[in-house]
């Protein structure tokens, strides 16, 4: 692997991250934006990059916007949106294939890709100071579906409304996506606002790696982007770790025909604790994993669950437990996973789950380093969490962790939360 270390620099109260490498035939381009998750903003913040998509003020229609990626040999332009902590997250990504794989002359192709980002981020097309009305009304209905689709697919359904139960009174309760309700409010004038807002106050990460160097990037950068900043490039929001009183147990009803039990537990560990590591180690043994004490216990042995895992957000310190079971089955399979839970935090960790659980995650991390995107993916979890951590530095972290160090950080985790999603007989 021929690949150095991060090149950084701040460019109008963005913070510019440049990895120079030749490990890879094209450079990858991402730019993150954050933004408190808040009731009000939410919806909005989660409609702009699908308007932004639309067009630029150079490029106004979607055909044209679309055939320009076309014209740089295929760029594939695109975004996510998710939230990390009490963060709502959008990213913005590009690939470009880079010069020494082409025929041409001009502008370099790194160059006319910043381009491409900068405008679409910053100088959309616009209709009387606001964005163009016929843009945002067919993207309403675009995000709408999106929204929607999620009651459609009942895993994730299960998924979101336990974290919703669990954080009813924190922000991290609310979907990045947002709310259908908000939808029919949003003008193209009010959305236009909130963007401008956004670009101008939100911590802003620009990410490129790639066979070039800050030197490059840097004027291009500035170049490229134009945006009026006031806020400050750190995100300064740490998660709030709520103590559990009572477990909360919720039963919804749908018309489905397979239980879903779905759990929430408070790790009080996150990314920038030196425990983060050992959690690492907790969820992977836990549920992370095919070799996991959920799907063994819960799915082999007992034949309970269709499914049965564990998720962690490092960067709110909830772990969350998914299992698909017969809705005859609730009980039997509640009692399993808390006594799975149970059995972390006396230490009850045989060798081979440590030894398993640590060779996942060395592979995990040494395949990221193979994926650009996932390589500025990590490095973005060092700028959300103040730490700075390489994958490198992870696995050396975790190969240290003994089962000791899994019951101690077990011995905090709390269930906060009970969520079971079944059918409407007997209701």
């Amino acid at each position: 692997m021929n690949q150095s270390a991060f090149e950084r620099d701040t460019v109008g109260r963005v913070r510019l991250h440049v990895l120079p490498t030749d490990q890879f035939k094209t450079y990858a381009i991402s730019v993150y934006i954050g933004h408190p998750l808040s009731e009000s903003d939410v919806t909005p913040v989660a409609l702009t990059p699908f308007v932004l998509r639309r067009g630029t003020a150079k490029l106004p229609e979607t055909k044209q916007f679309r055939e320009r990626q076309d014209d740089l040999y295929g760029a594939g332009f695109g975004f996510d949106i998710y939230k990390r902590g009490d963060y709502q997250i959008v990213q913005f990504r590009m690939d470009m294939i880079h010069d020494d794989f082409v025929a041409g002359e001009g502008a370099s192709m790194l160059e006319q890709a910043l381009q491409f980002v900068g405008e679409a981020i910053t100088d959309p097309v616009r209709e009387e100071g606001a964005f163009r009305a016929k843009y945002v009304e067919a993207e309403k209905e675009t995000l709408r579906k999106r929204i929607e689709a999620i009651v459609n697919d009942k895993i994730r359904y299960a998924a979101e409304r336990c974290i919703e139960e669990m954080c009813k009174d924190e922000p991290y309760r609310l979907h990045p996506l947002g709310k259908v309700d908000d939808l029919a409010g949003i003008t193209p004038q009010s959305l236009y606002a909130t963007y401008e807002q956004w670009l101008a106050s939100s911590p802003i990460d620009v990410y490129v790696v790639g066979n070039t160097s800050l030197a490059q990037v840097k004027p291009l950068i500035e170049s490229a982007f134009r945006w009026s900043r006031t806020g400050t490039a750190s995100y300064d929001r740490k998660p709030a770790h709520r103590e559990v009183a009572d477990v909360n147990t919720v039963v919804e009803r749908l018309d489905v025909t397979q239980g879903k039990l779905n759990m929430g537990l408070r790790t009080y560990v996150t990314y920038a604790d030196d425990d983060y590591p050992a959690m690492l180690m907790y969820n992977g043994i836990l549920g992370g994993y095919p070799h996991s004490k959920l799907f063994l216990n819960v799915r082999e042995k007992e034949s309970l669950a269709y499914y049965a895992s564990s998720r962690l957000d490092g960067h709110k310190g909830i772990l969350t437990i998914q299992s698909g079971i017969e809705f005859a089955n609730y009980e039997k399979a509640l009692a399993i996973i808390k006594e799975q839970i149970g059995q972390m935090a006396e230490g009850a960790i045989t060798e081979l789950e440590m030894s398993q659980t640590k060779a996942m995650i060395r592979n995990q991390l040494r395949e990221s380093q193979d994926s650009a995107f996932e390589t500025i993916s990590l490095d973005f979890n060092n700028q959300l969490s103040g730490v700075v951590r390489s994958a490198a530095d992870l696995i050396e972290q975790v190969e240290r962790i003994g089962v000791e160090d899994i019951r101690r950080v077990a011995g905090r985790v709390k269930l906060d939360t009970v969520y079971f999603l079944r059918d409407r007989k007997g209701e």
